[in-house]
């Protein structure tokens, strides 16, 4: 389902960022890295407060695997590094989200961050 609707509104399941999508998304945090734009954005969009995604519709919206990391250890989606977010982190947090990962069931429910 998650890509019939990709293919459709991306034209498939890897999206073409446009040139001027390609300089980074600033905010006071830092910006989203190359490889986790479509998912900051693909987040950014939605208008629920809590969208789950599956492991396989991530990938799908990156267009390439996630890491191994990701389906083993809880603190892949959740920790900060020192100093700020962790890279792959930023994608959700700019967009306003958490990540809250199931990894038995190979979920993620990216909550929207209630404003302060």
């Amino acid at each position: 389902m998650m890509r019939a609707w990709l293919q459709k509104h991306w034209g498939g399941a890897r999206p073409v960022v446009a040139a001027a999508e390609t300089l980074s998304l600033k905010s006071a945090a830092g910006a989203v890295p190359v490889k986790y734009r479509a998912l900051n954005k693909y987040l950014t969009e939605r208008y629920a407060d809590a969208v789950t995604l599956t492991f396989g519709q991530i990938e799908d919206v990156l267009g390439s695997a996630l890491p191994a990391q990701a389906r083993t250890q809880h603190d892949w989606w959740t920790t900060t590094v020192q100093g700020g977010e962790s890279l792959q982190s930023s994608a959700w947090m700019l967009a306003g989200r958490t990540a809250l990962p199931n990894l038995g069931a190979q979920i993620v429910l990216f909550e929207r961050r209630s404003s302060p």
